[in-house]
């Protein structure tokens, strides 16, 4: 059923602040790390919820609704540079450019919301290691690049109601914040619409495919001992040494790579606690890089999990507060922009986001999330997303291979060994 739904849109509204105390305009400059992605694509992900209790018999979902757009207003006085666009300054003297975030007081263009339904159910989303076509229906703004925030919205949102469940995304241009602050706002904006339930309960109202893979915390455990036993350390941390295994597990799927061929695997990593006095967790903006660790592909697959993390681990160790500022320094005499497209290439595998983040303390009052998506974008071969799994201590892997590579990785023995059954799988 889910590879055949329709996602049909009910209403579409602006969400604007609650209230702005300024009068004047404003506008918040941007970072040489939100500059430097501005032909990126934005942030999209989404949590799968199950249906909440209605409050009107007679329009069960209009008051669901009505209570995420006033929590979403109320949250939005927080985040404001989310409800302005993106500004392009011309300057003569030097001839230049400037790009920042604009937020005009009395016109805020706000925050897009639409409201949508699809006859699906959770099990139809979840119980199938492959994302069904449906969920990039559920994201709003399609294929918008960052720079698509000089005419679309900095933040948009659609809440998707399903047959027992709800689905919330946010598509968030990605200059505005990285994953980090991506979340702390998902949280936020949760915590708003919880510590308001009951409040409206009187009112009434007229690429390449994806797969989500599991590891467990006892399986994440046993790759970290392999791994630190293997280099006789204990420095490796459980990250480092779960992604020498995709590292591995990917390069040796990947038929078209000669022993010689080099490969690597970037991490991206958060700057904030690595700079020397470092950032405020709370930091909204970007604030985030990536490191890397490069072999051949004969020198990976002929050694094994802990001689791939303890290089994955060095490079993680040698990002310091010099790198990051040396980096910035850099920028600055010679401003870049990153084109995704081109920056990495087939032979590697890119981590992204990341377990850390707090997705499933999102609770908007309907208890915790079911499961974690996300849409296509900046997704290409060997891009692998990280998420925290549902049951506290595990992971969850959102990879995208090829179809002939994917195929390879189901079968590879090493890396489904260590994939644990989740909990809709062993329900289906």
């Amino acid at each position: 059923m889910a590879n055949h739904a329709v996602v049909h849109h009910i209403s579409r509204c602006i969400i604007k602040p609650e209230f702005v105390s300024e009068k004047s305009n404003q506008h918040f400059h941007l970072t040489p790390w939100d500059l430097s992605i501005i032909s990126a694509q934005c942030i999209q992900k989404g949590l799968l919820f199950p249906k909440p209790p209605p409050a009107n018999d007679n329009d069960p979902s209009s008051p669901i609704i009505d209570h995420l757009k006033d929590s979403l207003s109320r949250t939005l006085v927080h985040f404001l540079p989310l409800a302005g666009q993106l500004v392009t300054h011309k300057h003569d003297d030097p001839p230049s450019y400037s790009i920042s975030i604009s937020l005009d007081c009395e016109n805020t263009p706000g925050v897009d919301f639409i409201h949508a339904i699809a006859d699906v159910t959770t099990s139809d989303i979840v119980s199938t290691v492959y994302v069904p076509p449906v969920v990039q229906s559920f994201f709003p703004l399609n294929e918008a690049v960052n720079h698509d925030g000089h005419t679309l919205p900095l933040l948009a949102v659609q809440v998707t109601e399903i047959l027992d469940g709800i689905f919330i995304a946010c598509c968030f241009n990605h200059v505005v914040g990285d994953g980090t602050s991506y979340w702390h706002f998902f949280n936020a904006w949760a915590e708003t619409c919880r510590m308001l339930k009951g409040k409206h309960d009187h009112i009434s109202h007229t690429c390449q495919p994806l797969r989500f893979f599991h590891f467990s915390p006892q399986s994440i455990a046993r790759l970290k001992a392999k791994a630190n036993a293997e280099c006789n350390t204990s420095t490796i941390s459980s990250f480092q040494a779960l992604s020498a295994l995709v590292w591995r597990s990917i390069t040796r799927v990947r038929r078209h790579l000669t022993n010689h061929q080099k490969t690597s695997c970037r991490l991206a990593i958060n700057n904030r606690s690595r700079l020397n006095p470092p950032l405020s967790p709370d930091y909204f903006g970007n604030c985030v890089q990536t490191v890397s660790a490069t072999a051949t592909s004969g020198e990976l697959l002929s050694h094994g999990i802990g001689w791939a993390a303890l290089l994955l681990h060095e490079a993680v160790n040698g990002h310091t507060d010099g790198k990051v500022r040396g980096w910035l320094e850099a920028w600055m005499m010679n401003p870049f922009i990153y084109q995704l497209g081109n920056f990495f290439d087939p032979c590697s595998v890119m981590m992204a986001s990341s377990p850390r983040f707090d997705m499933y303390g999102c609770d908007f009052g309907w208890g915790k999330a079911e499961a974690v998506r996300s849409r296509s974008a900046n997704k290409f071969d060997g891009k692998v997303s990280s998420y925290q799994g549902r049951k506290g201590g595990s992971v969850d892997l959102e990879v995208s291979l090829p179809p002939e590579s994917m195929k390879a990785l189901e079968a590879d023995p090493e890396f489904m060994d260590a994939v644990s059954p989740s909990h809709y799988l062993r329900m289906n």
